[in-house]
């Protein structure tokens, strides 16, 4: 016996098929949440599963007309869709980061050993009064810091990374900036 809602979810699907947007609309209306959830639950990040979310609506739009009854209900169709996309999205994320794993690692470059013993002694003071300031930020500032200067990361990969918005990102940065121009001027001797 089939319910009232599978039956509507498939008026819907008809309509959706014949180009019906606001038949999309309700579709959407009816499963975009707890599609988000499913979807957020596998990724872990809010950008991600809202793209995965317009992915499957999306995907209804382009082939409703294709959709079976026989074969399932629309909501176990969507929820498949869903996790099929998450999934594919979260794969494509871990190669990502093996890739930029993988890209870090071969760019770490041996610096050569320097004939120049004053020069070396230089670089290794300037080192520990860098690494001194950055103990003084806070974590989120160095956390940033370091994701932007030690791992080359744009702010917009800095801000996927972390889960944080895009501003915060950038405030983050310009804060932690000053707080180590601040640091390293007053471990600097005179």
């Amino acid at each position: 016996m089939t319910t009232q809602p599978a039956i509507d979810d498939i008026l819907l699907m008809e309509r959706i098929a014949k180009l019906d947007q606001s038949a999309l609309s309700e579709l959407y209306d009816r499963y975009a949440r707890v599609l988000y959830s499913l979807a957020f639950k596998l990724l872990e990040s809010v950008e991600e599963a809202e793209e995965v979310v317009l992915d499957v609506f999306s995907q209804v739009w382009r082939t409703a007309g294709r959709y079976d009854a026989k074969r399932g209900r629309v909501d176990a169709w969507l929820f498949m869709l869903t996790r099929s996309r998450a999934l594919d999205r979260l794969r494509a994320l871990q190669r990502l980061a093996k890739a930029a794993t993988a890209s870090v690692n071969i760019a770490v470059v041996q610096s050569p050993p320097l004939c120049n013993p004053e020069e070396d002694l230089l670089i290794s003071e300037r080192r520990a009064y860098v690494l001194a300031a950055l103990s003084k930020l806070p974590q989120e500032q160095k956390q940033v810091l370091e994701l932007a200067y030690y791992k080359g990361l744009t702010h917009v990969e800095i801000a996927a990374q972390t889960g944080k918005s895009l501003g915060t990102i950038k405030t983050r940065i310009r804060l932690g900036l000053c707080k180590l121009r601040e640091a390293l001027a007053s471990l600097q001797p005179d």
